[in-house]
């Protein structure tokens, strides 16, 4: 068998198959063709020059929600003070001492 040899100055172009999408998840712009408009009509979006900001509601807002971040902050430093304080207790109690955890007994008046 004689197989043709291309001569020296000749240029061959090896043609590739694209990659089969793996499950259809391929992101890759003009992988399943032509892109298409990812975004439609955004006029229903804009906001009429006419009209004004209200200030005062947004001012609320954001007031109500630093209020809301301000709680989350302020519980979960209560919740790590109480989680500590426990864990020094057990501590305390399973290294075999007494009186580990303060008892508050009233006074009672003698008369």
């Amino acid at each position: 068998m004689s197989a043709k040899r291309p001569d020296p100055g000749e240029r061959r172009v090896i043609p590739f198959r694209p990659p089969h999408p793996r499950a259809g998840n391929d992101n890759r712009p003009g992988a399943f063709g032509p892109p298409e408009p990812s975004v439609g009509d955004l006029s229903r979006f804009e906001r009429d020059q006419s009209g004004h900001d209200d200030h005062r509601d947004r001012m609320l807002v954001n007031g109500l929600a630093f209020l809301v971040c301000l709680f989350l902050v302020l519980g979960g430093i209560w919740l790590a003070d109480k989680m500590a304080q426990m864990r020094k207790d057990q501590d305390c109690v399973l290294s075999g001492r007494r009186g580990c955890t303060p008892v508050d007994v009233p006074v009672r008046s003698r008369w």
